[in-house]
């Protein structure tokens, strides 16, 4: 095709490229050759529009220019199209995983993982343009220069040369009339670049009922995802969008850069925010507390940024969405983090553990509040009442009490945990009554309290928020738990070492009598060899409380055997088979000792001494 002369009539330029009249037309594209060509059709698309605004203009000329103008207004509705597909190109990876520079400061979840997001899931043949290309292109590229609003990183997503020309394409076609096609080309090119972030990014499309029917460890996974990839999306996809719909919509008219922006985004943003709405209403479970707590503190950290983004009238519905999920995981947080205190109070298994160890209850809540500590910022902002304890309830024997007076100054967050932690010790002391031996139920006792102090010992977070004199107050009560399994044990052991009951009255030869104390060695051997038989089967599982349990046992038990034997001794031995009555030496006793709490039968009988 000739070039158009610079003294053509404005309606023949037109006419030279109308794609329904010319072959040659169709086939070439004004903004990909010449520049002067580019300009001559440009002016004369003014020209004509000028000449219509002539008020004193005839009918039949009036009808040609009209004509003209539909003419130009297609193709230039096709060189709008044209411009923004050739160049719409992939956002890399790399500037995808910028979204969230602070990130390991105030997120769980894992960082962005660049593999996730080297290739497109369409197939599309578009190649991505690496980094160091872009920055070799300059200001008439696909750059990749950043203008840093906080956290927000815009990225130039078309060269600025091209910018200029869909502006000033822009400009004629929303003057001739035509902004509502002009929006839908744009809306339409630019939402497929989006949703080709979206493919990189692993956004799926999924509606509130699909999410809220995937199990649950699946949904932890994509919980983990959309957390990178809402930070991906507003701060840099969005962002980047809205910063594009500026440079070639803003100032032409009124706020058709924000109409722009919306028919690119609004779908996808939805999409995007459908599924941290759905978690929002999903069903309750403890378990779920913890990625809620993450999907709330990503939302909370985005708010600004997507205040920044959607800031205009138009974009409004984002913003109210965006903040009312933000409101109902907070809600969720609590009211999980409620029903979690109220499931721990009514947990009803009745089966008391083998050996009196440590209640699989025990660990599952420890270790459940030493996950909460961790969000103590977040559930101290969440958290503002106290727990609704027992004093609710009016003496109700099913709930415990506590004392707030002597809980003064803590966080409701740590007024709660202590709650949890007063529960729990409620429910364990109803469980340890299913024991029929009150020393095991004494062990079960100790042995849960001490793992309660030692879990809140191991967690900075939580012991600060429990605070060391209602950690002395625990320790007291497991060591209480000990010396009262004591009690309950060796006192009938140690019984029959006592003196009473084996002198003779008037007695002048020996003052003994040998049967009375033969009874008392059977009796002490019978209790101590069904102590031994049945308390190594019981279980201290720390073996630091195990070793002193046992210390504190020998201290008791071998001083006083020691004593006995050394007093009692001769009188056995001057009779008949003193073997059946003095069975065991001190030292048989410091070995069975020994066995004690191991969790485990004892493979043989207790070892005789040696004559």
């Amino acid at each position: 095709m000739e070039p158009s002369s610079p003294s053509s009539p404005p309606e023949r330029i037109i006419l030279r490229w109308d794609s329904t009249a010319s072959e040659d037309a169709r086939d070439r594209m004004i903004f990909e050759g010449h520049r002067d060509e580019v300009d001559r059709y440009l002016h004369a698309v003014d020209e004509i529009q000028r000449s219509m605004s002539s008020a004193s203009l005839a009918e039949d000329a009036q009808g040609k220019l009209s004509s003209a103008i539909q003419i130009a207004m297609a193709r230039l509705e096709d060189e709008f199209r044209n411009i923004l597909l050739n160049h719409t190109a992939p956002i890399e990876p790399d500037s995808l995983t910028a979204a969230d520079p602070s990130s390991s400061n105030n997120d769980h979840s894992a960082e962005f993982d660049v593999d996730d997001f080297s290739a497109a899931d369409d197939g599309s043949s578009t190649p991505m343009a690496s980094a160091e290309e872009l920055l070799r292109r300059g200001d008439s590229s696909n750059t990749s220069s950043y203008r840093s609003t906080s956290s927000i990183r815009e990225l130039d997503l078309i060269p600025s040369d091209a910018v200029v020309d869909l502006r000033n394409i822009a400009e004629r076609m929303i003057a001739a009339g035509y902004l509502r096609e002009c929006i839908q080309v744009y809306g339409s090119v630019r939402k497929s670049a989006v949703d080709s972030s979206f493919r990189r990014l692993k956004i799926e499309k999924l509606s509130i009922g699909d999410v809220q029917r995937l199990q649950w460890e699946e949904l932890e996974a994509k919980i983990r995802r959309w957390i990178r990839a809402a930070k991906a999306c507003i701060r840099i996809v969005f962002a980047s969008e809205k910063k594009l719909c500026e440079e070639i919509f803003q100032g032409i008219g009124t706020a058709i850069d924000d109409a722009c922006f919306m028919e690119t985004v609004k779908g996808p943003a939805i999409q995007l925010f459908n599924f941290a709405e759905a978690i929002s209403i999903s069903r309750r479970s403890p378990e779920k507390l913890f990625k809620i707590l993450d999907l709330h503190d990503a939302l909370l950290d985005l708010i600004p940024d997507i205040d920044s983004v959607f800031e205009s009238k138009s974009s409004e519905s984002i913003r109210i969405q965006a903040a009312e999920i933000l409101s109902r995981l907070a809600e969720a947080a609590r009211g999980i983090l409620s029903e979690f205190e109220n499931a721990v109070l009514r947990e009803p298994s009745r089966v008391p553990v083998p050996g009196g160890t440590v209640h699989p209850l025990t660990r599952y809540v420890m270790n459940y509040i030493a996950l909460i500590s961790d969000y103590k910022q977040t559930l101290n902002e969440l958290i503002v009442s106290k727990p609704s304890t027992g004093s609710r309830y009016s003496g109700d024997p099913t709930t415990p009490d506590m004392e707030f007076a002597e809980l003064e100054g803590k966080t409701p967050l740590a007024l709660h945990l202590i709650w949890i932690i007063v529960i729990l010790q409620f429910n364990l002391d109803g469980k340890s009554k299913h024991y029929k031996d009150t020393s095991i139920a004494h062990l079960f006792m100790m042995n849960n309290v001490h793992y309660i102090v030692q879990k809140i010992k191991g967690s900075p977070e939580l012991r600060e928020m429990i605070g060391d004199d209602y950690l002395r107050k625990m320790t007291g009560k497991f060591r209480q738990a000990a010396t009262s399994y004591q009690r309950a044990t060796w006192v009938k052991v140690l019984y029959c070492l006592r003196d009473e009951g084996l002198h003779v009255s008037g007695s002048f030869s020996s003052g003994v009598s040998k049967s009375a104390l033969r009874e008392r060695f059977k009796s002490f051997n019978a209790i101590f060899e069904e102590v031994h038989r049945t308390q190594a089967t019981w279980l201290v599982p720390d073996s630091q409380l195990r070793e002193e349990l046992r210390i504190s046992i020998s201290e008791k038990l071998i001083p006083a055997y020691r004593s006995f034997l050394g007093r009692f001794r001769s009188h056995i031995e001057s009779g008949k088979h003193p073997e059946n009555y003095i069975k065991y030496s001190v030292e048989d006793l410091e070995t069975a000792v020994l066995d004690f709490f191991e969790g485990y039968s004892v493979s043989q009988h207790l070892r005789r001494r040696s004559n």
